[in-house]
């Protein structure tokens, strides 16, 4: 076995293998940290959920509503009645801001009606409590459905004695 001096060492051969080897190391790294860099842009599904989405509203009739989907949640467009929009005024006592002047309303939506127009209403179908989509009922049906007692312990719904 020979020792190496320094007088044998080849320079240019030395330089040639750093610089592969800081090129072939800097083309790894990049390599891995591609897939990295990438996620942190939304995908081309994620930016379409999140783009506006036109609405036909020209064959509504006073009354109808229709369901949208945007950004993956309901959103209803009702076409109001005269007799609804003439009811909206007897419900402030209900309501904590009758005007809409919270800061959580766009400014475009202030005032009763809470809509660009009046006629028609446009709103997200999330219930803020559990996230469900409740329905519209524009007429109030009964709220205690058919029902009877098979035994102390079990109640049969939709079925009644017929007031027995």
């Amino acid at each position: 076995m020979t020792a190496i001096v320094p007088d044998q060492v080849d320079e240019k051969r030395r330089r040639l293998l750093i610089v592969a080897t800081g090129a072939a190391g800097a083309a790894v790294a990049a390599g891995a940290a591609t897939p990295f860099l990438v996620s942190w842009f939304p995908s081309a599904r994620a930016l379409a959920a999140g783009a506006p989405v036109d609405a036909d509203i020209s064959k509504l009739e006073p009354g109808q509503q229709i369901t949208i989907e945007w950004r993956g949640k309901p959103v209803w467009i009702l076409k109001r009645t005269p007799q609804m929009l003439e009811l909206l005024p007897k419900h402030d006592a209900l309501l904590v801001d009758p005007e809409s002047k919270a800061a959580e309303q766009p400014p475009y939506v202030k005032g009763p009606e809470r809509s660009i127009k009046p006629e028609i209403f446009v709103a997200t179908g999330v219930c803020t409590h559990l996230g469900c989509s409740p329905t519209l009922k524009k007429e109030i049906g009964a709220a205690i459905p058919p029902h009877r007692y098979a035994s102390d312990a079990v109640v049969v719904i939709g079925e009644d004695t017929k007031g027995a």
